[in-house]
């Protein structure tokens, strides 16, 4: 299998203690599952960035400390939102307009599926307790494996990897958790594939096409890679997507006459 390049931004650009603590996580299963990680300076200028997803297959969106701005849905920012990063924006942003214009797999992860979602004209919960919702403790931290259960829609993508694995999952699983926003209002053609069944929380969505593959997840799987079939099942799949879309052929446009001056 062609060993395909993904693109993956650093996950902010306030806190390199943060990109040093969860960035070598991303790669490190990438690489485990046959892919080499692109990383993306956030400093990078716009045609530098440009230049180099020209040489990627997929698009990996990871976790992040900071918030997207709610400005950018129609809200005003609470209290209790955290401060955006417009680094980290402005590359998601290009990311994502050559995933969609090219059609290249993407992995959304945590803030990286609310980033996906807003910039699909969805919305989110700016903070989850904020609303009321603390029946399921959705930020334990990071070395809790098995935070909560999620409930996954039969007939997803997710669906069909719980039930190829060497030991089927039940619909209803435990993940890890680390997040205190979620989505409120899925974005366009973003179908809601896995549910927390406590509180309705939106742990996946999935893009409703054919032939682009898009899942994002709430969780993380990247810090679960080595303990979960699942998340090795993630990552296999979303690699397997960018190994097809790099095979796949050239498109050929019909021949078209030139068109001449009547005489």
């Amino acid at each position: 299998m062609h060993r395909p390049r993904i693109a993956i931004p650093e996950p902010t650009s306030a806190d390199p203690a943060y990109n040093s603590r969860a960035l070598p996580q991303y790669i490190q299963a990438l690489h485990s599952a046959g892919a080499t990680a692109s990383v993306i300076p956030l400093s990078e200028r716009p045609d530098r960035v440009a230049r180099l997803l020209a040489s990627v297959q997929g698009v990996l969106l990871p976790g992040s400390p900071s918030d997207v701005d709610p400005q950018t849905y129609g809200e005003s920012r609470i209290p209790a939102c955290s401060a955006p990063d417009p680094a980290r924006s402005a590359v998601d942003e290009l990311l994502l307009q050559d995933s969609f214009n090219l059609r290249k797999p993407l992995l959304a992860i945590c803030y990286g599926v609310q980033s996906l979602n807003v910039w699909r004209g969805g919305s989110l919960i700016q903070d989850l307790a904020s609303e009321g919702l603390t029946a399921v403790n959705h930020a334990p931290g990071r070395t809790v494996d098995e935070a909560h259960p999620v409930r996954i829609a039969a007939g997803s993508h997710l669906a069909s990897l719980a039930h190829a694995l060497p030991s089927p999952a039940a619909p209803c699983l435990s993940v890890n958790s680390s997040h205190h926003q979620a989505l409120r209002t899925p974005g366009d053609n973003l179908q809601v594939t896995a549910l927390s069944p406590e509180d309705g929380v939106i742990e996946a969505v999935e893009l409703n096409s054919p032939d682009h593959f898009v899942l994002g997840i709430q969780w993380h799987p990247e810090r679960t890679y080595l303990s979960s079939e699942l998340s090795r099942a993630i990552f296999s799949s979303f690699i397997q997507a960018a190994a097809a879309w790099a095979e796949r052929p050239t498109e050929v446009l019909p021949y078209e006459p030139a068109c001449h001056p009547p005489a």
